[in-house]
């Protein structure tokens, strides 16, 4: 006579008092950090817009005080921060584009601001001049480390290394055709920022690349 036998799930040893040890909980997984380089885009894109068009003589120059608040805490703090967070995650290259070009937004807002008025008047424009010719200088070295990235990235490099030196000169020599030349440069600029974000954006939200940005080969 055959006998039918039901399965029953594995019983865990007992132990001395007769105890069935259940298992340890395990953690829960931890959450990784998000992609911060979106937020970081549409930070510099946001506050370069405004300011470029009050330089290519869109809007009037009242306004600067509310950009200068934008480029505080939007074009600065807000950057800066996701620039941190691009460290952390382990990508250098953005975490040091966007770490400091936050500090860049940072300093010049508060140097407008708050520490302009201690320049002599005579040299205002040098300062100003200055500062943004250092910069550019810092644009043109990420833009040189860049050509194993995106077409997108690199064009947009070149854009930034011309709107800040084409700033510089304009403040240095206080010469408005060439501030306005910069404000044209510097909306386009804004426009390719907000691009990357959307290509960004759309990739992780359609799970799939959507908006291209032209990669240009392995690390």
């Amino acid at each position: 006579m055959s006998v039918i036998t039901t399965p029953y799930p594995e019983v865990a040893p007992r132990n001395g008092n007769g105890y069935h040890p259940q298992p340890e909980p395990q953690p829960e997984p931890a959450v990784g950090w998000a992609n911060s380089g979106p937020l970081c885009l549409i930070a510099f894109a946001a506050t370069t817009f405004m300011i470029s068009l009050v330089n290519a003589k869109g809007v009037s120059g009242a306004v600067v005080p509310m950009i200068l608040s934008c480029g505080l805490i939007f074009g600065g703090a807000v950057q800066l921060v996701g620039g941190l967070i691009q460290l952390r995650v382990g990508n250098t290259l953005n975490g040091a584009l966007f770490s400091t070009f936050g500090g860049f937004w940072i300093v010049l807002a508060a140097y407008l601001e708050w520490f302009s008025k201690a320049v002599p008047a005579a040299q205002v424009g040098h300062t100003t001049g200055l500062l943004l010719y250092t910069f550019a200088i810092i644009a043109a070295m990420f833009l040189l480390v860049s050509f194993r990235t995106t077409v997108a990235t690199v064009l947009a490099l070149i854009n930034l290394t011309v709107t800040l030196t084409l700033l510089a000169v304009g403040n240095y020599g206080g010469d408005a055709t060439v501030l306005q030349i910069a404000g044209i440069t510097g909306i386009i600029l804004a426009g390719q920022a907000l691009y990357m974000a959307t290509a960004e954006l759309s990739e992780y939200t359609y799970g799939r690349s959507i908006v291209p940005l032209g990669h240009l080969g392995e690390k």
